[in-house]
């Protein structure tokens, strides 16, 4: 029999929290499952996993674009080909870019060369309550992933009126005939009751079980025997193909574009003042900066942004000082021409 994994998808629009709340659950995951996180950036340069806290983590980075896309689906599918064959994990943790529609996650992970491998459980979307209805109607990411998820975890809600939370839930439930909704400051929800599938389950048990999911399939499905691992050479042709399926949703649902800025900040004012310069509506920016040594966390959400004093795992040299930038193509190229002085 196939070994299976359980995939959990965290899923949620560009700083909606998707980082946060994965750092929230690696701390509680069961020592005795092997679990590993697949991180999915769509800037060029992949600063999320460095944010990830925890020692002896198991981690495979897919940046560049989003998973679901063309642009990196041949990444996508290598990445899952070699976990259902050689890394064989336990328990598996997708956290997707912010601009991905995840619609085709459940026939991707069924593909007949992963052997029956995958088991998609738990599909997570953080929202964020802040900037929601701003953000709904002009990106079509939002709309998707409420679609294709089960669990809700409405965030920063100490940034607004019950109100707006009530909207928010009611908009979802346009989309999503049974949300499941929590509520959260800094993505700090409860674990108890949070996962009905899967080996996480245990995370809310205190009998002591296993958390080995009661609708494993018997008889002649336990039976069956996992195809074989494909060549380098099989496997890109087999992507080949698979990629030409119109059916497949291969293109990005919206028309954003990712820029690295390289730069050395004397100070906050300095780089608070280079800030300044850039256009009012980006949609994401992050990074980390050092001043006087130290490194802080530069967060931009839809134009607002904060500094802060950084408090995860040491930051690997290649990422600091270079600040990440999403958002729509006339902005990339408006601060592709503010370079830091």
């Amino acid at each position: 029999m196939a070994h299976e994994v359980d995939v959990y998808l965290i899923s949620g629009f560009l700083g909606s929290g998707k980082t946060t709340f994965l750092n929230r659950l690696v701390k509680v995951v069961p020592e005795d499952l092997r679990f590993l996180i697949l991180m999915n950036e769509f800037g060029e340069m992949g600063l999320d996993g460095t944010l990830v806290e925890g020692e002896d983590l198991d981690m495979i980075e897919i940046s560049k674009g989003s998973i679901f896309c063309a642009c990196v689906k041949t990444d996508f599918i290598k990445a899952l080909h070699e976990i259902a064959h050689t890394v064989r994990p336990d328990i598996m943790l997708i956290e997707t870019t912010g601009v991905a529609n995840p619609s085709d996650l459940g026939r991707d992970l069924k593909l007949p060369i992963f052997g029956d491998a995958f088991r998609l459980r738990d599909k997570f979307c953080l929202v964020d309550a802040a900037n929601f209805l701003d953000t709904y109607e002009s990106f079509l990411a939002i709309e998707k992933q409420l679609a294709a998820s089960d669990v809700f975890i409405i965030n920063k809600v100490d940034l607004v009126e019950p109100e707006t939370v009530e909207r928010i839930k009611e908009i979802v439930r346009e989309l999503n005939p049974e949300p499941r909704f929590y509520e959260a400051v800094y993505a700090d929800v409860s674990f108890e009751g949070l996962f009905r599938e899967g080996g996480l389950r245990e995370l809310a048990e205190s009998d002591g079980s296993s958390g080995l999911d009661a609708d494993s399939e018997e008889g002649e499905e336990a039976d069956k025997v996992p195809p074989a691992a494909m060549s380098e050479r099989e496997l890109e042709s087999y992507i080949d193909d698979l990629l030409t399926d119109e059916t497949a949703q291969v293109t990005p649902p919206d028309r954003l574009l990712s820029w690295v800025v390289e730069g050395s900040w004397e100070s906050q004012d300095h780089l608070r003042a280079w800030l300044g310069e850039l256009p009012e509506r980006v949609v994401r920016g992050k990074g980390i900066v050092k001043f006087a040594g130290e490194p802080w966390l530069f967060s931009l959400v839809n134009g607002k942004w904060t500094i802060e004093p950084y408090t995860g795992p040491s930051p690997r040299e290649e990422v600091v000082d270079r600040l990440v930038f999403i958002s729509h193509p006339e902005h990339i190229a408006e601060i592709a021409r503010v370079l830091p002085h």
